[in-house]
């Protein structure tokens, strides 16, 4: 294992080449599947942590692309999983505009919400659909809805963990 200094002493080309290694590895294992390693690495971690905790519902991942979820449960409840490094999620597309005064499909059950911290898991959230109505924002840049982890949104969760 390379020390903390054999990593300040990496070129960045020395460092692609790790970081290619590590991609491969993930993608062998089935951690990520996709090009979205944030995205990937929340997905693979919450699932991990749903099925290691008997008072959580086991999930299995759907197949790519597959549209609005990327898990379902044991008893065919439909999950949206979103990770961030920072306190705002990715958007939530085909969700109807904010000025729309028709009804909001049910895209899916629940959302979990997985934040790093330099890639290591700080916290996980769940939210309901009706939850996540209530919390989500409006992303004028992508034309989508999206949630920022506050004190606020957190009310309206299920606190997986904090750490």
């Amino acid at each position: 294992m390379l020390s903390e200094e054999d990593y300040d002493n990496m070129t960045v080309a020395e460092g692609l080449e790790h970081y290619s290694r590590l991609m491969r590895m993930f993608k062998k294992r089935g951690v990520i599947r996709t090009n979205m390693l944030v995205g990937d690495i929340g997905e693979y971690i919450a699932i991990e942590h749903y099925n290691a905790t008997s008072f959580l519902p086991n999930l299995r991942l759907v197949e790519i692309g597959a549209k609005d979820i990327d898990a379902i449960s044991d008893t065919n409840e439909r999950y949206s999983i979103k990770a961030s490094s920072g306190s705002a999620t990715g958007v939530f597309k085909g969700l109807n505009s904010p000025n729309s005064n028709l009804p909001e499909e049910k895209k899916f059950e629940y959302v979990i919400v997985v934040l790093f911290n330099d890639m290591k898991p700080r916290a996980m959230y769940e939210f309901d659909w009706q939850s996540f109505l209530e919390i989500k924002l409006w992303s004028n840049t992508h034309k989508a809805w999206y949630i920022n982890i506050s004190e606020k949104s957190k009310r309206k969760s299920k606190i997986i963990y904090e750490r």
